[in-house]
C-alpha cells in the first residue's frame, strides 16, 4: 500500500463512526457530504486526479472552499469518500444463493470491478493509498470473500485465490484505463491509435522478429477491434485463473 505523507494506518474518514453531515453551528446551508462527494466523483472523472483540489471542487458547488470544511477536515476525506462511493456501483451477487455457481458469481465480481476501473481510472491510485474501509468496499470485500471459500478451498488458501484474481483484475483495469486516457488525448479512435502505434514500432530497429512474433499470436487470439481484443484477453486470463483454484482444490 502506498505510504501517504503525514498520515498512518489510522487515518481515515471512516474512523468517525459514519459520515457526519455537517452538524457544527454556522455551516453552510444547501450542502452535505452526500452531495459533495457526487461532486467529488463527477470531478474526478471529468478532470481527474492530479488537478482535484478543494478549490476546484468548491466552484463546481458555487460556494467557498473554507464551507468544505464544514463536513470535511481534509482533501484526503474527500477523496477517500469518493473512493467508497465508486465502489457503491458495483451489482453484487448474493454469495448464499447456492443456485448461482461460484465460477460464474466469481467472473461477474471480477468483470464489474474490470468496468469500475475503466470508468474511473482515478478510483486505482486511490484503492492503493487508502484502507478501503467504507461500507461499500467492505460490502465488496466481504461477497468476494464468501464466494471463493465456496469453491472449497482450504481456509489457509483463500486470500490467495482472492489475490491471484483481483490483483489480475486490478492490474488489467489500471492499465486499460491509462490506455484509453491516452487515445482520448490524441482525438483518434482506439483502433485508429493502435495502428498508428503498431507503425510506429515496426521502426523502431531491432523490433521486426519480435513484432512479428506479436503479430501472429494477435492473429490467432482473434477479435477485429481492440475493445474485442481486450476483451478476448481478459476473459482467457480470468479462466485460467478459475481453473487454477478448480485445480488446487481438486488437489485437496
Amino acid at each position: 500500500m502506498t505510504k501517504q505523507a503525514g498520515r498512518s494506518a489510522r487515518d481515515s474518514v471512516w474512523r468517525e463512526g459514519g459520515p457526519r453531515r455537517g452538524g457544527r453551528s454556522g455551516q453552510p446551508s444547501g450542502l452535505d457530504r452526500e452531495r459533495i462527494t457526487e461532486a467529488s466523483v463527477r470531478l474526478l472523472d471529468a478532470e481527474g486526479l492530479a488537478k482535484f483540489s478543494m478549490r476546484r471542487l468548491a466552484a463546481e458547488l458555487n460556494v467557498t472552499a473554507m464551507s468544505l470544511y464544514w463536513y470535511v477536515d481534509t482533501k484526503d476525506d474527500l477523496l477517500e469518500l469518493a473512493l467508497d462511493a465508486a465502489f457503491a456501483e458495483l451489482r453484487l451477487p448474493d454469495p448464499e444463493n447456492t443456485d448461482e455457481d461460484w465460477r460464474e458469481q466469481l467472473r461477474a465480481l471480477a468483470t464489474a470491478y474490470r468496468q469500475l476501473l475503466f470508468r474511473h481510472p482515478w478510483l486505482s491510485p486511490l484503492a492503493g493509498r487508502f484502507l478501503n474501509i467504507g461500507p461499500n468496499a467492505l460490502a465488496f470485500s466481504r461477497v468476494v470473500q464468501r464466494v471463493v471459500r465456496r469453491a472449497g478451498l482450504p481456509a489457509h488458501g483463500v486470500t490467495g485465490a482472492i489475490s491471484a484474481v483481483f490483483q489480475f483484475v486490478y492490474g488489467f483495469g489500471t492499465i486499460e484505463g491509462h490506455f484509453f486516457a491516452r487515445i482520448a488525448d490524441t482525438g483518434l479512435s482506439p483502433d485508429e491509435y493502435f495502428e498508428q502505434a503498431m507503425a510506429v514500432v515496426d521502426e523502431v530497429p531491432g523490433s521486426g522478429d519480435v513484432m512479428k512474433e506479436s503479430k501472429d499470436l494477435m492473429a490467432a487470439r482473434g477479435g477485429d477491434t481492440v475493445a474485442e481484443m481486450l476483451d478476448r484477453d481478459f476473459t482467457f486470463a480470468l479462466d485460467l485463473l478459475i481453473a487454477g483454484i478448480e485445480a488446487m482444490v481438486a488437489r485437496g
